[in-house]
């Protein structure tokens, strides 16, 4: 008997939205998502950016300060599950709108609820939470989207591209939130973030959205998601897999390592090196990490498809594989580096290599080189791009969305304790040494755990009438 996927949501449609978007459709989306993940970063590190300023206004210390920063972690381990489901259910590019318009309105409202509210601690702390909730849902609708929509062979060049937009957010905010901050205040930064956000909201509803399908989608929520036996996600078959559990610890070390270095290198030039331009450390870090993540989704495609050499015996020309749901695939040669070994080298460049600049960065006193070196763990740190968050990809295409949430909501579950104690090392050393210590050691384990047991073979097929 042979294998087959297993079935995607009958809520989806009559098979309309399953098809692969064509090279002018994944352009555009790839564009448009470019920029959506941008705005995302850009609303999640108004806060990180304006960290010090809100601690002067509100008179908060260290630990309060890593009790707000943190607070985004709470919510956005709670609905990375949800979102994957969601996206794999109604369509990813439907939860992402709905998303970004709710939290886009939010951080443009944040400073005058937050000057209207006396606990300005409570509050702020609240809205993180909030603003995780809604930005939770972002990237495993994002993994399902892609995952069903760009063919394989180009999956990790497009998903680091749209990935490349967290550092360009980055270097957004760090630019031009810092400017804003100088001249017009902390509450410029969200303004600016927000407003942002609905404009592009604006754009994708107008003139990328079938607004019938999105009518449509609003309803199946209104009204539920009930849970059929075809469409159940095969629990106890993924989790039987040590590759699944690989790729689970191995992005729970990439997600926590770039929390807290998202949340913490701010304060850390700002204190060390208090004469220094905040566009620089705001800055430069991010813009080495465009290119790099870029370069990465390219490198990996061109490893695994490049031509093989002459000479050597390929398969036949024009095979192709049918699955059990009655599409066909082109099965292309084999040439190249094999998959899994693609994406663990690019996990030693993302995890491992990454973790040694960052080690590197507690014990040096030179501003120049604190920037070198955090522009070096920040850029490599991107080629996680195209291993684990591609891996997941390779290991359940039918179910990516889930899968991915159950990653991410550990790396965020990692975040929350790790940004925490960052704050606590901090406070108790007073040493940025031991905070650095703590992402290197994080980024070690999660690297040897998927070189370990790490594979790219597919987890998610299942005997015809299997009752999972």
């Amino acid at each position: 008997m042979q294998p087959q996927p297993l079935p995607l949501e009958e809520a989806r449609g009559d098979g309309a939205e399953n098809t692969q978007w064509s090279r002018p459709e994944c352009q555009t989306w790839t564009a448009t998502l470019l920029l959506g993940t941008c705005l995302l970063y850009c609303a999640r590190v108004s806060v990180p950016v304006c960290t010090v300023s809100l601690s002067q206004d509100f008179g908060w210390n260290k630990k309060e300060a890593g009790l707000v920063l943190s607070s985004f972690f709470w919510g956005y381990c709670l609905t990375q599950v949800v979102g994957g489901h969601l996206g794999d259910r109604i369509g990813g590019e439907k939860v992402i709108l709905l998303s970004a318009c709710a939290w886009g309105f939010l951080t443009a409202a944040t400073p005058l609820l937050a000057y209207l509210s006396g606990a300005h601690l409570v509050f702020m702390t609240f809205s993180r939470i909030l603003t995780g909730l809604l930005q939770g849902v972002y990237f495993p609708a994002l993994t399902s989207l892609l995952s069903q929509k760009v063919r394989e062979s180009e999956r990790a060049f497009t998903y680091s591209t749209v990935g490349a937009g967290s550092q360009f957010g980055m270097l957004v905010t760090g630019a031009v939130g810092s400017l804003l901050l100088d001249r017009y205040g902390w509450p410029s930064v969200f303004y600016f973030s927000g407003g942002l956000t609905l404009l592009w909201v604006c754009y994708v509803y107008r003139c990328l959205l079938n607004r019938k399908d999105l009518i449509l989608a609003l309803g199946i929520l209104a009204q539920g998601l009930p849970m059929s036996r075809h469409t159940k996600v095969p629990w106890r078959q993924l989790f039987r897999k040590p590759s699944v559990w690989a790729a689970v610890s191995s992005q729970l070390s990439s997600a926590c390592s770039f929390f807290v270095l998202l949340s913490w290198l701010p304060t850390f030039f700002q204190e060390t090196f208090p004469s220094s331009k905040g566009w620089v450390f705001n800055v430069v870090p991010w813009l080495v990490a465009i290119p790099a993540s870029l370069f990465s989704g390219f490198l990996s495609d061109h490893l695994i498809n490049q031509a093989a050499p002459a000479g050597t015996q390929q398969g036949p020309s024009g095979a192709q594989h049918k699955w059990a749901d009655g599409t066909v695939s082109p099965s292309p040669p084999r040439s190249g580096y094999r998959t899994i070994t693609v994406r663990k080298f690019m996990q030693v460049m993302g995890l491992g290599l990454s973790s040694v600049f960052a080690l590197c960065l507690g014990h040096t006193s030179s501003f120049c080189t604190s920037v070198v070196f955090a522009s070096a763990s920040i850029g490599l740190q991107t080629f996680n791009h195209s291993g684990i968050s591609v891996n997941i990809q390779d290991l359940a295409p039918s179910c990516a969305g889930f899968l991915f949430g159950v990653a991410n909501t550990a790396g965020a579950l990692a975040g929350v304790v790790g940004v925490c104690l960052g704050g606590y090392l901090l406070e108790t050393t007073g040493s940025w040494a031991s905070m650095f210590n703590l992402v290197a050691a994080v980024g070690s384990l999660g690297l040897c755990t998927f070189l370990l047991f790490g594979e790219a073979q597919r987890v998610d097929l299942s005997p015809a009438h299997e009752d999972l």
